[in-house]
């Protein structure tokens, strides 16, 4: 995890850059718009991944914002930086994807992870699999909403004003949904600790 939200790389120097390369892309200079893609391509996958739950679903929720961000690229007016209007029309994709999803399982429904066994510790390997299994079962509880600000919040490291304004909701409501599921996924969890 990181110590600071910062969207657009490991530091500001790049964000001068993508202030070219979008007005450049805007034009219709596709070899801008490339640059842009390869220099933002990983972390928005990445981001994605952790949203979607499955790397199929997030390449394809990447692909479509990639495609959605040079649409608007003559919106784009800068105000914010490249790396955060990205981040914003990928966080937004993958919501609205999330929320077209039909519940895998009501809560209820959902089994709960077997408690690890003491006196035969499996390889760290396979239980940080099992781990990462069984969370992202735990994710599937959540709301879509929940979902996107918890992983923004926690995986991400995002202030909640950061949040608020890309999922547009007050900050409140924000630390409200990341509550919330901190509680789910700490009780769907509870065998782990």
């Amino acid at each position: 995890m990181s110590a600071r939200w910062v969207p657009y790389g490991k530091d500001g120097a790049s964000e001068a850059g993508d202030e070219l390369l979008a007005v450049r892309a805007a034009e219709g200079d596709e070899e801008a718009f490339e640059m842009l893609v390869h220099r933002h391509g990983a972390a928005m996958l990445q981001l994605a991944e952790r949203l979607m739950g499955t790397r199929t679903e997030a390449e394809d929720a990447v692909q479509d914002a990639f495609v959605n961000a040079w649409r608007k690229l003559p919106e784009f007016r800068g105000e914010a930086g490249f790396g955060t209007w990205l981040h914003r029309i990928v966080t937004n994709r993958c919501l609205n994807l999330l929320r077209a999803r039909r519940p895998a399982a009501d809560l209820d429904t959902v089994p709960e992870p077997a408690a690890p066994d003491h006196q035969s510790s499996p390889v760290r390997v396979a239980e940080s699999h099992a781990v990462g299994r069984d969370l992202g079962i735990a994710m599937r509880c959540l709301s879509a909403e929940q979902r996107v600000c918890w992983v923004l919040r926690e995986i991400e490291c995002w202030p909640y004003e950061s949040i608020a304004e890309t999922v547009r909701i007050s900050p409140e409501a924000v630390r409200a949904r990341v509550f919330r599921a901190r509680r789910v996924l700490t009780e769907a969890m509870a065998a782990w600790r």
